[in-house]
């Protein structure tokens, strides 16, 4: 039996990156999946190439810093599939700049639809999850909310505030036997990092795979990830192969934290 078979998963910013990956990992696994995205239809093509590979998947669309967005698409999962074991939000922007350069709007933004439409996801979704009594929460973080590169004030802002948003709902929601964590992804090869790499590559004079080549050298395994192995990790702690892990953030990121800078060096 396939580890998520019957079990429903509400998977927020699903129709690209890191958050498509999720839906397909879980649909693989035996989910009925409900995906969300901004544009619908970009959902709705996630769902179809779901059910054409003998999965059960439905689509929603909204904007996740609007809270009637994530209740809507709970009464959908309900509807549709009767209950809702999971919910994974991966849903983000990115903004550049350092605190001086980022105006009060994109910081406003990014918190927006990082934090605030994290936590309208499960305040909308929770109440359903403490009825299935084995749920789970995963919040896609980043790398970035331990640990920054310069001129990211607002994106690791959110995703620290991510990361102490699972620790507290992780501790509440224990007695309600539902699980919270999240996975904090490296460079992953993602629309979003690759219009990062299209912006270096046009600054600097060189090729996105090139960029995005030099980018990898930042982590151990010498490589940017792929959606698909954020999306395998997503998956895991979703299910009930990780019955006694909470409050956790799982770094997928080929060993970038695991990694001092540069050479020590030669101290003879």
């Amino acid at each position: 039996m396939r580890e998520h078979e019957g079990r429903s998963c509400l998977v927020i910013g699903g129709s690209s990156g890191i958050g498509r990956a999720a839906c397909i990992a879980l649909a693989a696994a035996g989910a009925r999946v409900t995906v969300h995205g901004l544009d619908e239809g970009e959902a709705a093509a996630v769902a179809a190439s779901i059910r054409d590979e003998g999965g059960s998947a439905i689509a929603v669309g909204g904007d996740v810093r609007d809270p009637d967005t994530s209740q809507r698409a709970v009464e959908r999962s309900l509807a549709e599939f009767g209950a809702l074991d999971s919910l994974v939000v991966s849903s983000g922007i990115q903004k550049y700049g350092d605190v001086i350069e980022t105006t009060v709007d994109d910081w406003d933004h990014v918190f927006d639809v990082n934090v605030r439409g994290a936590f309208l996801a499960a305040r909308a979704a929770l109440p359903a999850i403490r009825a299935a009594e084995s749920g789970t929460v995963v919040l896609v973080a980043s790398v970035q909310g331990s640990a920054s590169q310069p001129r990211v004030a607002a994106y690791s802002a959110s995703k620290g505030a991510l990361l102490a948003l699972v620790r507290s709902m992780a501790i509440d929601e224990a007695a309600h036997g539902v699980r919270v964590n999240s996975v904090s992804p490296g460079s992953i090869d993602t629309p979003m990092l690759r219009s990062s790499a299209r912006d270096a590559a046009r600054a600097g004079g060189a090729e996105v795979e090139r960029v995005l080549a030099h980018w990898g050298t930042a982590h151990a395994l010498a490589r940017v990830g792929a959606p698909d192995e954020v999306g395998e990790a997503i998956a895991f702690l979703a299910g009930p192969r990780s019955g006694f892990i909470t409050g956790v953030d799982l770094k997928v990121d080929g060993g970038m934290m695991a990694r001092l800078p540069g050479p020590i060096g030669d101290l003879s």
